[in-house]
């Protein structure tokens, strides 16, 4: 597989990584731990060497699952990098909360789960927007980064607007950000910037919290504990996470019209990950699976060819059609 800087860290990962809230146990409906731990090895067998977590996924369950494996025989930790998140455990999760004994105590624990001395990557874990105006949070990550407790240091965002913000500290060397077919906004001028800046961009929710694989349609029923039954109004958390902030029915329809515009050769799902990889700003693309074929498919998406321009303006149309009224200007 092919690999693309991650911005100023020194780091060339491949571009398909891996998501790993879903292995969390919780957000997602149940799984169990060795599934869990099957999908970070299948993950790393299929070529992957970046693997992104946080701390709430499972209460650490995901950061044990993904250090568990990498002490495995079969894998060499240095050849990995593992992203982690802090910030979202604070209850209430508030600016204040974003102090220096939390975020260091919160690395502390993430170093234990993942069983390392020094985090890889630690970002900000969408924080409120007043923290991106407080520079006193960076500069209590670039104390731990002085400190060897993390090598590298970035945020994950809700909004565009927060991104740009953040990439206003210089030790801000990653952004974690929503960007798909039907959340387009990034590429305007926060890829420019991106790019200008020499920021990695991590993409997440690549497929529209499954939308974008084809494979849900208007009577698919989700789990109880599955974050699109109850989160798909912002219940829980930003609504922007849930189907990339799209009602679910007009998702349905934007689907049901891309459709025809998916290649012969490819998925649904491998023609949305391949239309964020031609976009050259992108570092990588995070997709979360649990199935160890849908894994696999979308590491090929990596080595497949761009997207014609036919389809590049056909998913545009589709977007003004049916997405840029409710997302566009949302996020």
């Amino acid at each position: 597989m092919q690999r693309r800087p991650l911005g100023t860290t020194g780091w060339d990962v491949t571009e398909v990584g891996l998501g790993t809230w879903n292995i969390g146990g919780a957000a997602w409906g149940d799984i169990s731990e060795e599934e869990g731990r099957d999908v970070v090895r299948t993950a790393l067998d299929a070529g992957i060497d970046f693997l992104d977590t946080a701390d709430v996924y499972g209460d650490g369950t995901s950061e044990r699952h993904i250090g568990t494996v990498l002490e495995e025989d079969d894998y060499d930790r240095e050849e990995v990098v593992v992203a982690t998140k802090a910030g979202r455990r604070l209850d209430p999760h508030t600016a204040e909360g974003y102090n220096a004994d939390n975020l260091e105590s919160y690395v502390d624990r993430s170093r234990e789960n993942l069983g390392t001395e020094t985090l890889d990557l630690l970002q900000l874990h969408c924080p409120p927007n007043d923290v991106y105006y407080q520079p006193e949070v960076f500069d209590a990550l670039e104390e731990l980064k002085d400190r060897g407790k993390i090598a590298h240091y970035g945020v994950s965002v809700e909004k565009v607007e927060q991104a740009l913000k953040a990439i206003e500290y210089p030790g801000v060397e990653t952004v974690q950000i929503i960007f798909n077919m039907f959340r387009q906004r990034p590429a305007e001028l926060f890829f420019e910037e991106a790019k200008r800046q020499d920021v990695g961009v991590i993409v997440r929710v690549p497929l529209a919290s499954g939308l974008l694989t084809g494979a849900i349609d208007r009577d698919t029923e989700f789990p109880e504990n599955d974050h699109r039954n109850f989160n798909r109004e912002g219940e829980a958390f930003d609504r922007g996470e849930t189907f990339a902030g799209l009602p679910f029915e007009r998702g349905i329809d934007a689907v049901e019209t891309l459709e025809p515009h998916v290649p012969e050769e490819m998925t649904m799902a491998q023609m949305a990950l391949r239309w964020i990889l031609d976009h050259d700003a992108v570092s990588t693309v995070i997709p979360g699976s649990t199935s160890p074929a849908h894994i696999r498919d979308n590491v090929d998406a990596a080595e497949m060819n761009s997207l014609s321009h036919e389809i590049h303006g056909a998913v545009r149309d589709i977007y003004e059609e049916y997405v840029h009224e409710d997302v566009h200007h949302r996020w």
